[in-house]
């Protein structure tokens, strides 16, 4: 009994010392950083490179040549966003269950179906010299920073190490962007149902293609607006069709006028993409100074070149296209056997397991979240290219002209792009690969129509408003187009009223400048729950005038202040089964609204839905990881206003550019440059993103010198 009482006490013990150990690790992860000063030497460079970060911590990285800029892009990236970058390769590979264990093996499935693995294995075959060299080198310069900072402290709370990073992974991170931005399978899903039950009539009922009462297409100019206001008597099925959207609001906004419209005569560009809300970012802050490369703005951790931004001559923003992506089939009653692969999945602390996906050389098969299986038609699949070599070479385009014959050859994902340079001219080109196909992702084809090819419309066909000094161009990923162009392009745009709004706004301004454009991106104004307020107003006003009254004279604000504001949410995610894409009939509506709420219930206490708080979140606290979360950001505005905000979705960053004069205007990411709580860069940019201000990202030579606060320099 001694001895077995002996024994127990020191196992207590060294689990003891363990979890006193891992705790002590963790501690010391939370305090750790990378390097922002001295000297690293030994490095695979052909001459040293400095590192000047400004009061944020953004890199600004100078360099004698291409090769050691980009291999310093790759080590800064390391230093400071090295899980965000290993996560996204596992998720977009299907590998997280090699460190999360069983609970990911799903999602890993999931991943594996659509064969990443393969179309990046495919685009690297198919890089040119170059391309392939700059990915290669960038790889360098990530597995330097493994090897000489500290290891982040997520690493350290799960108990793995990285492995090297590879040229594919900076490819594969790529895609995972793409498939966040393209109308897959599960958003076909609905349609498809749609039509199979009630044919044509249904599918628009419940799908429209955009609200034709605020349509607001770039190509038409400001003069092509809509009415704005009810134009036919069926207007809250139509509201509530659009308001039931079941897709994230995922999307952007992007405006820019010529030179000859703006204060300063200097062209201005505008841009703040809506993506998934956590915490780092999902855009990295960067500055690349070479004697041929020169350029500023956003990219994706895990990718060298900058994504959205400007160099010395050109500045440039995108949204989302929401235009076709793909072709999705029936499968026939017999598949080819030969069309299915096994592939093992690892899986931590247990045993890998074998499943098995259907490919083929034109198709590869998917289950939607409702449970069917279809074949996808992808031009991403069937004929691979990479957009890395699009954005490197647009991060060097010397004008708007050059820059849209850069964007003529971008694979996917169909985005729209508005840009600016300092010639004055502003200008809006829609590119990427949109198949050609007459169901326009609406249902699913047949199984017979396989035998049939789609090839992507010309990109000469593609709307585009030309370069002019007197231009003005938007975008929030609405129909782009008026009723004069000739093709169809989508099945469903998003909803247009962040488009109008954009659009009425330019349409008061006269003399245009920065703070008028930053003013803009905080805007909070719905214009479709105004409408839905007063829609309502006369059914709601049988059993309560006063809440009838408070409908009729509400502006549309939706901020931390507006309590009508609260109870139309409210209402809206009653009318629309909380966004879940079932329409009720409008006599359905009439009967459930005629009391939204008990008499008794005061309007003040509806739950608050649209201006509570929104909390910005790690991707470790799923696992109930609370302390790495970021600033709570206060509840203003909601998926139909510019400053779009939602729990898990938000502006992802807000830039103005002013064109040629770079030290001016700026962007802000709404926590930090840093993936690193030690670094003193968390979340240091969430009081400015709040206040929306917009924080200038130095890029003249002078500029960088005089705002850096620290310098580190690589040496070889």
């Amino acid at each position: 009994m001694r001895l077995f009482l002996r024994a127990g006490t020191i196992v207590v013990a060294l689990l003891a010392i363990v979890v006193l150990v891992y705790a002590i690790n963790a501690a010391l992860g939370m305090r750790a950083h990378a390097r922002y000063t001295g000297t690293i030497s030994g490095l695979r460079l052909h001459a040293p490179v400095s590192i000047l970060r400004d009061d944020r911590g953004v890199p600004h990285i100078l360099a004698g040549n291409d090769g050691d800029l980009f291999f310093a892009q790759g080590y800064v990236e390391g230093s400071d966003r090295l899980f965000q970058m290993d996560l996204l390769r596992r998720f977009i590979r299907g590998e997280l269950a090699e460190v999360f264990g069983g609970a990911a093996l799903r999602t890993d499935e999931e991943q594996r179906a659509i064969p990443i693995r393969a179309i990046v294995a495919a685009q690297w075959r198919h890089l040119d010299l170059p391309t392939r060299r700059i990915l290669g080198e960038f790889s360098d310069g990530v597995n330097a920073a493994m090897r000489r900072e500290p290891l982040p402290v997520e690493f350290r709370l799960l108990g793995y190490k990285p492995r090297a990073w590879t040229p594919e992974d900076s490819l594969a991170v790529g895609m995972a962007e793409v498939l966040d931005l393209i109308d897959d399978w599960d958003a076909i899903a609905p349609r498809d149902a749609a039509y199979r039950r009630g044919g044509l009539s249904l599918l628009r009922e419940r799908f429209p293609l955009t609200d034709p009462c605020y349509d607001a297409p770039v190509t038409a100019g400001l003069a092509g607006m809509a009415p704005g206001h009810r134009c036919n008597r069926w207007r809250l099925n139509t509201l509530v069709s659009e308001l039931s959207d079941t897709r994230a609001p995922i999307g952007s906004n992007e405006w820019a006028v010529g030179a000859n419209l703006t204060a300063h005569k200097r062209s201005l560009l505008a841009n703040d993409p809506h993506l998934g809300l956590g915490i780092p970012g999902v855009w990295y802050l960067i500055d690349l100074h070479s004697p041929g490369y020169r350029v500023a703005g956003v990219t994706l951790p895990g990718l060298p070149s900058v994504v959205l931004g400007h160099n010395e001559r050109v500045a440039w923003g995108a949204t989302a296209g929401t235009v076709t992506s793909l072709s999705v089939f029936k499968p026939p009653v017999h598949l080819d056997e030969a069309g299915w692969q096994n592939e093992p999945i690892g899986v931590r602390f247990g045993r890998t397991i074998t499943k098995r996906f259907y490919r083929t050389k034109r198709e590869f098969g998917v289950t939607t979240k409702d449970g069917e299986f279809v074949l996808i038609r992808w031009v991403a699949y069937e004929h691979p290219s990479s957009p890395a070599t699009t954005f490197l070479a647009l991060d060097r385009a010397a004008s708007t002209d050059a820059a849209i014959a850069v964007l003529g050859k971008l694979p996917q994902p169909s985005l729209n792009f508005a840009l600016a340079d300092t010639a004055g001219r502003a200008a809006y080109v829609l590119a990427g690969a949109i198949p050609n196909d007459p169901v326009r992702a609406r249902w699913f084809h047949p199984a017979t129509d396989l035998a049939r090819d789609y090839p992507p419309i010309p990109f000469a066909a593609l709307p585009k408003v030309r370069p002019s000094r007197n231009a003005i161009v938007w975008t929030a990923n609405n129909k782009m187009y008026d009723s004069h162009y000739p093709l169809h392009l989508s099945p469903q745009f998003a909803p247009p009223y962040r488009a109008y709004r954009i659009a009425q706004l330019l349409r008061r301004g006269h003399a245009y400048d920065i703070a008028a454009f930053a003013r803009m991106q905080m805007d909070v104004l719905s214009l479709p729950e105004r409408e839905l307020a007063r829609t309502l107003a006369p059914t709601v006003s049988r059993n309560d005038p006063a809440l009838a009254q408070l409908l009729t004279g509400w502006g549309g604000e939706m901020d931390g202040a507006s309590t009508t504001g609260t109870v139309v949410e409210a209402a809206r995610l009653r009318l629309t089964d909380h966004h879940n894409g079932r329409m009720p009939t409008l006599l359905e509506t009439a009967h459930s609204l005629g009391n939204p709420w008990a008499k008794s219930t005061p309007a003040a206490a509806v739950p608050w839905q649209v201006a509570g708080a929104v909390p910005v979140l790690n991707s470790l606290s799923k696992l109930g990881v609370n302390f790495l979360d970021g600033v709570t950001l206060p509840g203003n505005g909601d998926a139909f206003t510019l400053h779009v905000q939602t729990p898990g979705y938000a502006q992802s960053f807000r830039a103005v550019w002013d064109v040629g004069d770079w030290d001016s205007g700026g962007i802000t990411l709404p926590q930090g440059e840093s993936g690193e709580p030690g670094s003193g860069h968390y979340t240091d940019q969430a009081a400015a993103w709040i206040a929306g201000r917009l924080w200038p990202l130095p890029f003249s030579d002078g500029g960088v010198q005089r705002t850096a606060v620290s310098r580190e320099t690589l040496l070889p």
